[in-house]
């Protein structure tokens, strides 16, 4: 079974996906979006990607409760920001955080992590040096984002993944 099917979660999800974006239960819908299925799962061996390995599952808790609370400090700037805006104390721009982890999961856990958060998005990881480049919606105080991204996400995701 695992020969026809190699990744069955995902080949259900792209199955279902594809029906809902086809809006149609048609033969024909049926047959193609088990095709791409297929063919998806098929495709994802070809990666060879091992699972992730976590080390501490308490930390993904505390970590998620962590972001819980940022992502709903973030919406409330945001909201303060778009309603009035003369109470913005800096401007938009792009700033560079060295990072340590190296963790594939890790990373795009953390990619998750900062686009998710209002104002700010992952734009850049330059994997050779570690140098990752965010844009902030209200950039103040640059050493203080930094802080924040290594000790609140890079520190617990490194615990969970390395």
């Amino acid at each position: 079974m695992r020969r026809i099917l190699p990744h069955p979660l995902m080949s259900l999800a792209i199955f279902v996906m594809w029906l809902l974006l086809n809006q149609s239960v048609s033969p024909a819908a049926l047959t193609f979006a088990a095709v791409l299925a297929l063919g998806g799962g098929w495709m994802m061996t070809t990666l060879e990607q091992t699972g992730p390995r976590i080390r501490r599952p308490w930390t993904i808790i505390k970590l998620a409760g962590i972001i819980f609370i940022d992502i709903v400090h973030s919406n409330i700037a945001v909201a303060k920001i778009i309603l009035r805006p003369s109470s913005r104390r800096g401007a938009p721009g792009f700033m560079a955080v060295p990072l340590d982890i190296r963790n594939p999961y890790g990373l795009a856990t953390l990619a998750i992590v900062i686009t998710s958060t209002p104002g700010t998005i992952w734009t850049n990881f330059s994997y050779s040096s570690g140098m990752l480049l965010i844009h902030v919606l209200d950039l103040q105080e640059e050493q203080l984002w930094i802080d924040t991204i290594k000790n609140r996400y890079e520190r617990r995701l490194m615990e969970i993944f390395e």
